[in-house]
């Protein structure tokens, strides 16, 4: 991890080194999953690169786009008024063909023809992953920005995307609460989190959720029906149950289906809130975050780094190599669940 770099970065030293013009012309693109405050990534990776005289190019539809030569040059107005807006401007995709060296050579082919020299790739440990094999292929310099909801990579305090969808998500489930006091009901809220459960974790804290089931923390099912069983004894107006769609009981459906095996007699409701997490407009830390990670990318960049994520802890840029950004996952501290124990009674 590169710690600091701050401290020999200055707009002095990157004019001198752009006189020696060791990179022209960069692309950015946005892969796997959409995240609220790529915008924003987009706009900073751009107009960053046109401030110190580069050109700009945007790809479209992630690595199709680099294989499909489907790219666009960028200029200052192609990203405005694009901050507040959820999405992507350059949209994405999952690329198949980008997983075979046939469809890695075709996008350094029409990478070569442009003259783009650098990528900033938007997107998950999966696109990173991607980044990674091509750079080493090719030796195109990558770097790349986390925006993915889920906040599940190491080296970063925060993932574009995540802050807005735990909002979307609290907002959700304070509502669906309003609905549970005014029957009496249990209510269960799936939330996204396949194989992460930070959104669980936040807003399942955040609304005071009775239980919160997340993929990190095994789950005690026969506890669960006795501390329900319990609440219901003594007359718990109101049960919520947040689950991440990738808890082992396999999302609230099936924790649901158990619950009523258990011949608990409170009804049981399920809400499952999907999609509706990815999209919105980003919240201001969204914006924020965006737009620190993109203008950062870009400098490295300009520096001659490459393979590395952007990221921030402690409030600090922190830049991280591809290979431990996507061998590590952000894990959840114990004191998480000794927070969880007390709180859920």
């Amino acid at each position: 991890m590169l710690k600091n770099k701050k401290k020999y970065l200055n707009f002095a030293l990157l004019f001198e080194i752009m006189k020696t013009k060791l990179i022209k012309t960069i692309g950015v693109l946005t892969s796997g999953g959409d995240a609220p405050g790529m915008n924003a990534a987009i706009r900073a990776v751009v107009r960053t690169g046109l401030s110190f005289g580069l050109e700009v190019y945007g790809v479209y539809r992630g690595y199709n786009g680099l294989i499909e030569n489907d790219m666009i040059k960028m200029e200052s107005k192609s990203v405005g008024n694009i901050i507040q807006r959820g999405g992507t401007i350059l949209k994405t995709a999952r690329s198949k063909e980008f997983m075979t060296k046939e469809g890695r050579q075709s996008a350094y082919e029409n990478l070569k023809a442009r003259g783009i020299e650098g990528l900033v790739i938007i997107g998950g440990d999966g696109s990173f992953k991607g980044a990674n094999i091509f750079s080493s292929e090719f030796n195109i310099p990558c770097i790349g920005i986390p925006g993915t909801i889920d906040k599940d990579m190491a080296g970063t305090d925060f993932t574009i995307g995540f802050d807005t969808a735990i909002n979307t998500a609290v907002s959700a489930i304070d509502k669906i609460r309003d609905t549970a006091d005014a029957h009496n009901r249990l209510f269960i809220v799936e939330v996204m989190g396949r194989d992460a459960g930070y959104i669980a974790l936040y807003s399942g804290i955040a609304t005071g959720a009775e239980n919160i089931l997340i993929p990190e923390n095994k789950t005690n099912i026969s506890r669960l029906i006795q501390d329900l069983s319990n609440k219901e004894k003594r007359q718990k107006a109101v049960n919520l149950i947040v689950v991440a769609e990738g808890d082992e009981y396999g999302g609230a459906n099936n924790v649901a289906e158990t619950l009523r095996a258990s011949m608990l007699t409170t009804e049981i409701k399920v809400c499952i809130l999907g999609h509706i997490q990815r999209g919105g407009s980003p919240s201001c830390l969204d914006r924020i975050i965006a737009s620190r990670m993109g203008f950062h990318a870009v400098e490295c960049l300009i520096f001659g780094f490459s393979n590395l994520m952007v990221g921030i802890v402690n409030n600090e840029m922190c830049f991280t190599p591809f290979e431990k950004a996507v061998k590590e996952t952000q894990t959840i501290s114990r004191d998480w669940f000794k927070l969880i124990k007390r709180l859920t009674r």
